[in-house]
């Protein structure tokens, strides 16, 4: 990925665009040496398209303008374009580099005066450069931590009802005269849920699992026929097995 970068922004902003981009924003790949054929006015072109920060931590992407020069007499187009960006991305941030006392009441008053939502997107106000990046990175990567503690806390709910529908699934199998632990586990990797299993056929057991012919004979008659499991025969049948 050497060859690669994810942005292609004039740094310097000396070549300003002089298109207003419709609700866009992203990331563009391209390559060092295909940037460096190019107009730089076409390059720029494509830079009014981009973000100027786009993290993934944890899985999770966090996208950021960041506004490096405030100017207190032409702030609409930095409330325009993040206006823009929040519809595209989720977690959108804006960083503003505000050094002077001008500047800060500046950026108050216009955010008031606009009737900006709080949040939508979240502005960052900082003092300086330094600040400002230093925030975006601890922001990206609070965001991917919280993802990531989110993912594995799913993962453990998951995990905790996976154990507490298997455990359902052996007390179900196991009331079933003659199977055991090993027989329920054999029918649930063969051939599925409870469900699948009543509806299975004794041929369909026996191909599947390494159950005996007459505990799939069992199984089929236990869920088809309602009344061989209500009828004294499994009392007989237990009592029989008692007594070998």
């Amino acid at each position: 990925m050497a060859n690669f970068r994810a942005s292609c922004r004039d740094p310097t902003g000396r070549n300003p665009p002089n298109v207003s981009s419709s609700g866009s924003g992203g990331v563009c790949m391209m390559r060092n040496t295909w940037r460096d054929e190019q107009h730089p006015s076409f390059i720029n072109f494509i830079s009014s398209f981009l973000n100027d920060f786009i993290f993934n931590c944890g899985g999770l992407s966090v996208a950021f303008v960041f506004v490096t020069n405030w100017d207190c007499n032409n702030y609409l187009s930095t409330y325009s374009r993040a206006q823009k960006l929040k519809e595209q991305f989720a977690n959108l941030y804006v960083v503003v580099t505000l050094p002077t006392r001008e500047q800060n009441d500046s950026f108050v008053r216009s955010y008031f005066k606009l009737g900006m939502k709080l949040g939508r997107p979240t502005f960052v106000p900082v003092q300086d450069l330094e600040m400002g990046f230093e925030k975006i990175v601890k922001i990206a990567h609070a965001r991917g931590v919280c993802k990531r503690q989110d993912v594995a806390s799913k993962l453990r709910a998951e995990r905790k009802r996976s154990v507490q529908g298997m455990d359902v699934f052996l007390r179900v199998m196991t009331s079933i005269p003659g199977i055991d632990n090993h027989d329920a586990n054999s029918l649930n990797q063969a051939i599925g849920s409870i469900e699948a299993i009543a509806k299975a056929s004794k041929d369909c057991i026996l191909k599947n699992t390494d159950l005996s012919s007459d505990k799939a004979e069992m199984i089929t008659r236990f869920f088809r026929d309602p009344k061989f499991y209500l009828s004294p025969k499994i009392d007989r049948w237990e009592k029989k097995e008692e007594g070998r």
